[in-house]
């Protein structure tokens, strides 16, 4: 009788697609498979979270479903790039500025996740966005701080990918951006969410308080992995992993259960589903208007009619 194991591990993401090489090299400080299952481990929670957010926006009319829809399409990003990840692609070798004597962390080249910026890039952005509609702020402002946000990623990935000092002056130049996104959450976001109401205020003040919280370990993560090459690949996995579940899913949960009782309209956030009947917009025939001899154009935004 064959004493070989009934199931064999399927993970083979490793042998498939490692070994990538660079200028003739390859990356000797790069992930294992128990990198690789980690990541794996993710991309599931990420694409169940999901499927969670999507099935609780069916519990809501369809013009409520902001909220839910972007929060999943938050995780549903992320479970692309931890599936990219955990197969081992969507990364480059990059000879690291230390040299360290931990044989996990001493080889010539360290493998960096590029992909995992494709995911900041579009994620945060959104983040940001659940964030900011929560508080009521105008939209200038939530754009501003998403350019700012951009500036934030992008320079964490340049630095990523710089192999000489000059990778700090790019992680000085994220740092800035991050405070400033920060500011904004912290101060702004949440003297605004206050004069909307106390249920909005503490709704924004939990997701708000804890996402800067979050956001501002992410530089930790950085210096350590990328930045000083002090981790290796697989902690560098965990580091990250546990910091995305909790600001994407469990940021997500927090998110929609603060948002069951509050109406969209408060928010400043007026969106007509209009199978369900017809609506009145300034500038299109009224009716009711027109037979009191306003010759048929509403004079606001939308008729009283126009919310029922």
């Amino acid at each position: 009788m064959s004493n070989q194991p009934v199931l064999k591990r399927m993970n083979d993401a490793i042998h498939a697609n490692g070994d990538h090489f660079v200028n003739g090299a390859t990356s000797d400080i790069a992930i294992t498979s128990h990198g690789s299952d980690w990541y794996w481990t993710v991309c599931a929670v990420m694409a169940l979270s999901s499927i969670a957010f999507i099935g609780l926006s069916f519990t809501k009319p369809r013009p409520d479903r902001l909220f839910h829809y972007i929060t999943a399409a938050i995780t549903m990003v992320a479970s692309i790039a931890y599936f990219t990840m955990g197969s081992d692609l969507g990364e480059t070798g990059i000879r690291p500025e230390f040299i360290r004597t931990n044989p996990k962390v001493s080889g010539t080249l360290r493998e960096i996740f590029y992909v995992r910026y494709i995911d900041w890039v579009i994620t945060t952005p959104l983040l940001l966005m659940d964030i900011l509609l929560t508080a009521g702020l105008p939209w200038p402002t939530i754009l501003y701080t998403i350019l700012i946000d951009e500036i934030m990623i992008i320079t964490g990935l340049v630095g990523a990918l710089v192999t000489s000092s000059y990778k700090w002056g790019y992680y000085v130049f994220g740092c800035f951006a991050l405070f400033w996104v920060g500011w904004t959450l912290i101060w702004t976001g949440r003297k605004h969410a206050a004069a909307i109401g106390p249920d909005v205020s503490k709704t924004y003040l939990i997701v708000g308080t804890w996402t800067a919280f979050l956001w501002f370990l992410y530089p930790i993560a950085w210096g350590l992995s990328e930045g000083g090459n002090v981790i290796s690949p697989d902690s560098e996995a965990v580091f990250y992993g546990i910091l995305d579940i909790l600001a994407k899913p469990v940021f997500g949960a927090l998110l929609i259960w603060g948002h069951r009782g509050i109406e969209p309209g408060r928010l400043g956030i007026h969106i007509r589903d209009y199978e369900e009947g017809p609506s009145y917009t300034q500038g299109t025939h009224n009716p009711e208007k027109a037979a009191n001899g306003n010759n048929g154009v509403t004079d606001g935004a939308t008729t009283s009619g126009a919310n029922v």
